[in-house]
């Protein structure tokens, strides 16, 4: 189930992490296994985690890649991602974690907007990219993985959840 939220701010202000912080402790019902919080510059993503496909500590989110400049907050699943993964791999990218959020952002690094055109499941995430400056948020077309916006002074903050 996992729950995703975040803040990105237009006007050259910093993300307000207190307020990430507190949209993220809402969803404890949604990912009582684990939370976890990102925040650089003008974007902050906070996650909670309910631990489905990979059980392990690697699969944490917000993930973050160092080496390709992203990082990300997941919340769904992606049913071909074993396929897709072994795509990635042909293509040269090294993976830290089994599941499928990991593919999500490999995909996004190989494939860009066109990624979520190869997902065959559920999703909403969030996508930060270092180099950029940019965050991507997308959900599946059917929007089964409910992704709200609220536009905010400055800025906009998401959530997959209301309350």
């Amino acid at each position: 189930m996992c729950g995703l939220a975040g803040e990105v701010r237009f006007d050259g202000g910093h993300a307000d992490v207190a307020a990430v912080a507190a949209m993220n402790g809402r969803q404890v019902s949604r990912g009582p296994d684990s939370e976890g919080l990102f925040a650089q510059g003008s974007v902050a993503l906070g996650h909670r985690r309910l631990q489905i496909i990979d059980l392990s500590a690697r699969a944490q989110q917000p993930m973050v890649d160092p080496a390709l400049g992203l990082a990300m907050v997941f919340n769904g699943c992606i049913y071909n991602h074993r396929e897709l993964r072994g795509e990635l791999e042909q293509l040269g990218y090294l993976f830290f974690s089994d599941g499928d959020t990991e593919v999500v952002l490999k995909a996004w690094h190989a494939w860009g907007h066109e990624a979520p055109t190869r997902f065959n499941g559920m999703f909403a995430f969030a996508i930060a990219e270092r180099d950029s400056g940019r965050l991507t948020l997308a959900r599946d077309r059917p929007g089964t993985k409910p992704l709200y916006l609220a536009e905010i002074p400055g800025g906009l903050r998401f959530a997959s959840f209301l309350p």
